[in-house]
């Protein structure tokens, strides 16, 4: 029988330990509040730490963010111009030729559920140098 993990996984052999140990129990969930449910949430949460540190998923760009609320959303690039003022306004952010206002940033994230954090994070402009 393999040794039980009870502490933060450092390497890629205590992940897998963990996880041959939480397999089991998904052929038969325990019952809430025992032991052997305690062990489960336990191994799941230092399953998802490890998994959170190793790989990383990196939030959407501004731009990926707004594009996928428009493919959910069945919305145009003629919906995106009426909501920030003008068409052309709507195609230069999709091109990353213009940044996004706090004004236009706050009626996505109000109008069309986009979150804030995706429109407020820093924005690459094309053509332009950064300044050193």
């Amino acid at each position: 029988m393999a040794k039980k993990i009870n502490r933060p996984l450092r390497s890629e052999a205590d992940y897998d330990e963990a996880l041959a140990e939480i397999e089991r129990y998904f052929e038969m969930e325990p019952k809430p509040g025992t032991p052997e449910a305690d062990r489960f949430d336990l191994l799941a949460l230092i399953i998802e730490d490890y998994e959170r540190k190793r790989w990383p998923i990196e939030p959407p760009s501004t731009i990926d963010a707004i594009r996928y609320s428009m493919e959910m959303g069945g919305y145009t690039q003629a919906d995106l111009g009426r909501l920030l003022g003008s068409r052309q306004r709507a195609s230069d952010i999709l091109a990353r030729k213009r940044r996004l206002t706090m004004g236009m940033a706050w009626k996505l994230h109000r109008e069309w559920g986009i979150p804030a954090e995706a429109l407020i994070a820093p924005q690459p402009i094309r053509g332009r140098r950064s300044a050193a």
